[in-house]
């Protein structure tokens, strides 16, 4: 059988490799989550980042109703009702 020195030895050598794989894998995994968190936290470049949601009805916009186009007249001062 192994003598208690060689036991000793082969344990020290074990618990030096699980900590070796440890290190790794924790640095790994550091530099994986930072590398995420400095792409998610870039400055936005207009065009690459994707907007959700949207109008229900798009068409809606396409041509002003009445209101829309007073309050526009309104804000340009081409209102004919002040006069």
């Amino acid at each position: 059988m192994a003598g208690e020195q060689t036991t000793k030895n082969v344990a020290y050598f074990l618990f030096v490799l699980l900590f070796v794989a440890m290190a790794w894998f924790v640095a790994r995994r550091a530099g994986e989550n930072r590398a995420r968190m400095l792409d998610a936290s870039a400055p936005k470049v207009a065009g690459e980042d994707t907007l959700e949601g949207g109008a229900k009805l798009p068409e809606q916009f396409d041509e002003p109703d009445d209101d829309a186009l007073d309050e526009m007249a309104e804000l340009l001062g081409e209102d004919d009702s002040e006069d």
